[in-house]
């Protein structure tokens, strides 16, 4: 992901949220949309990245990610725990109950205390 522009990510992040569109629906939905032209340069360069695939269905391409989205979702965590936390997992949850804190429900707090005392166990052993 280091190496696409913002216009790419927000193309993957459709495809992602899609899971796989033409040109044109990749088009009307991005924001303050390039041509159609230009939409589909930047699938063809993602597809050269190795971030995109095709298929032809009938007279046009169907595009979808190449990256299954857990695979997608790690690598980004990761590249958000490298370049924000110096790749501490601790210091993103931190940060992330620091700013969610209020808006948690019981459910969400009781699984968070579960993980911590899972992982308390496992640091025992």
């Amino acid at each position: 992901m280091k190496s696409l522009s913002r216009r790419e990510r927000q193309i993957l992040d459709i495809l992602y949220a899609r899971g796989r569109a033409t040109a044109a629906e990749v088009q009307a939905a991005l924001p303050d949309p390039p041509g159609y032209s230009s939409v589909r340069a930047l699938l063809r360069i993602l597809e050269e990245k190795g971030h995109v695939r095709h298929e032809a269905d009938g007279p046009r391409y169907v595009f979808s990610p190449r990256l299954a989205p857990s695979r997608a979702r790690r690598s980004a965590v990761r590249h958000l725990l490298d370049t924000f936390f110096n790749g501490s997992s601790g210091d993103a949850v931190v940060a992330l109950l620091d700013e969610s804190a209020k808006t948690l429900t019981p459910e969400q707090l009781a699984r968070i205390e579960s993980i911590i005392d899972s992982a308390r166990k496992r640091g025992q052993s």
